[in-house]
């Protein structure tokens, strides 16, 4: 069984050692014979810096690495071109100061490697300088890779002050990249975020995004037959464990990790995730654990936006190539960050335009963020809010509507006078999460011939629909009265009628920050 590259992003020591690897060259030779500047973006610790290092390898003619792999025969080893590749993920960007600093310091170093003298002060000159003079004294063209290329940007978010003298940098140190475009023979950017190009790439109008090119759609990630394949072995030591079958293990594999896709049609798993799966063989939110996306959550919080995480999202394509840090859209980051994926692509009824579903990937990143959501709404430790749902879970199976009613008031109870926000929507989005926390399937705002239900929620054979009223201030009793008087009065559970479900009214009422609830079962006759 070959050990697992937990961590490695190095692709020479990967092969030297004997790691795993799940052959990407087909792709990259694709890559790599088709055009000469590009742009990849995908989450973090989705495989970027591995592919990054592996173009590294390939153009410096690393022949011995490649033994075995698709592009072995097909690649002229012959041909070796002097490589910089410019990490981010390792470098200094607290300030404009220290990034300047730093990439100056970076310059200098690729210098000295080369045994280069560089006479120029400013940056982008010295930079000009670099590319021209290393040309000259190999012979051949410069191939210039860029791992995080928006890091300095995406790290400050929440410091625009940052963020914008960073960028203003990074503009001017990329628009060299198109300037010295006779000394170049290929360039490769990668990150998590595509900022439009005035933004940033101003300066290379040639730049190819591959993004959301169907070509290259599992360049990163394992596709479903290559982890069937590939980890064939791990598989079944995973089923031996939890005591499945194969099938069984894999479809549980499948529903927690797979799932992630950029074009409707193919889906990928996270390689961090499916990696510490095999090897801690626990179903846990193993890539999601490594970077709480607490800016995320804060501006889906402030926003009150968690409809984005609740229900289906359309964008358009155009909406790709719009994102901006100082106009941050809910749904673009959610995506840009792995936490929303391509569900669905479509033609626009109206034109060519492709239009594409976005929703959560899989069991993992849905669990989490949810539970994360909850805590931070409910400010109250990611621990207590797991256990309070385990709680909440078995007294749905058993049915046993009192003590549901008291976890309920046991949830809401935990928000601080000062957290209250005095707008229904408030609590109607955390009641939407904390319930999609539970693994309901959430509906808001469901519409019937009788009116509109605040949500619909199922999970195996049981249907509940609720109802939520709010008032800022008055008695709670009044309220909860209303909010079952009017479920029982529109009768939206005939709409499941006939469906062999166990179906449950609740109503939940708030008063200020007094709350209360109640659960109706149905007879499903």
């Amino acid at each position: 069984m070959q050990k697992l590259p937990i961590g490695i992003q190095s692709f020479e020591s990967l092969r030297e050692n004997e790691f795993l690897y799940v052959d990407k060259t087909q792709k990259i030779y694709q890559l790599v014979t088709s055009g000469r500047v590009f742009f990849l973006s995908r989450p973090r610790r989705f495989g970027k810096s591995l592919l990054v290092s592996t173009l590294g390898a390939l153009f410096r003619g690393e022949k011995k690495l490649f033994e075995g792999l698709y592009i072995y025969d097909k690649w002229d080893w012959e041909q070796r071109f002097p490589v910089i590749r410019l990490d981010f993920g390792g470098r200094a960007h607290s300030s404009g100061e220290e990034l300047m600093t730093s990439l100056t310091d970076f310059v200098e170093a690729q210098a000295s490697a080369y045994h280069l003298s560089l006479v120029q002060n400013a940056l982008p000159d010295k930079f000009m300088e670099l590319l021209t003079k290393l040309h000259q004294s190999t012979g051949q063209q410069v191939v210039m890779l860029v791992d995080e290329y928006d890091k300095p940007i995406t790290d400050h978010l929440s410091n625009l002050e940052v963020a914008e003298a960073n960028r203003k940098i990074l503009q001017a140190f990329y628009q060299v990249l198109k300037a010295a475009d006779e000394h170049l023979r290929f360039i490769f950017l990668t990150g998590v975020s595509k900022f439009a190009k005035i933004s940033i790439f101003s300066g290379l109008n040639n730049l190819n995004d591959v993004t959301m090119d169907d070509k290259y759609a599992t360049i990163c990630g394992y596709t479903q037959a290559e982890l069937e394949s590939c980890f064939a072995e791990h598989i079944a030591e995973m089923a031996e464990y939890h005591k499945q079958t194969r099938e069984e293990i894999i479809a549980e594999i499948r529903r927690w990790y797979n799932g992630y896709s950029w074009d409707g049609a193919t889906s990928v798993y996270n390689p961090f995730s499916t990696l510490l799966l095999f090897d801690k063989k626990l179903f846990i939110d193993h890539w999601f654990a490594t970077g709480t996306p607490t800016f995320l959550v804060n501006l889906i919080k402030t926003r009150n936006d968690a409809k984005v995480l609740l229900e289906p999202v359309q964008v358009q394509s155009t909406t790709f190539d719009s994102f901006e840090y100082h106009a941050l859209d809910t749904k673009l980051l959610s995506f840009q960050t792995g936490y929303l994926t391509v569900k669905k692509r479509e033609k626009s009824m109206f034109d060519n335009t492709l239009v594409y579903t976005l929703g959560f990937p899989n069991e993992e990143v849905r669990m989490a963020l949810m539970g994360h959501m909850v805590g931070s709404y409910a400010a109250c430790p990611i621990s207590d809010t797991f256990s309070l749902r385990e709680h909440m879970m078995r007294q749905l199976a058993e049915g046993n509507a009192p003590s549901f009613e008291r976890s309920m008031q046991e949830m809401f109870a935990r928000i601080p006078y000062q957290l209250h926000v005095p707008r229904e929507a408030y609590y109607h989005s955390l009641l939407l999460l904390w319930l999609n926390l539970l693994g309901f399937k959430v509906d808001a705002e469901v519409p019937t011939d009788k009116g509109r239900m605040d949500a619909v929620w199922t999970w195996g054979d049981r249907v509940v629909i609720a109802e939520i009223k709010y008032a800022e201030k008055g008695k709670i009793e009044p309220l909860l009265k209303k909010a079952l008087t009017q479920l029982l009065y529109r009768r939206y559970h005939e709409r499941y009628a006939g469906a062999k479900k166990r179906i449950a009214l609740l109503a939940v009422a708030f008063a200020g920050k007094e709350i209360a609830c109640r659960i109706k079962e149905l007879s499903n006759s």
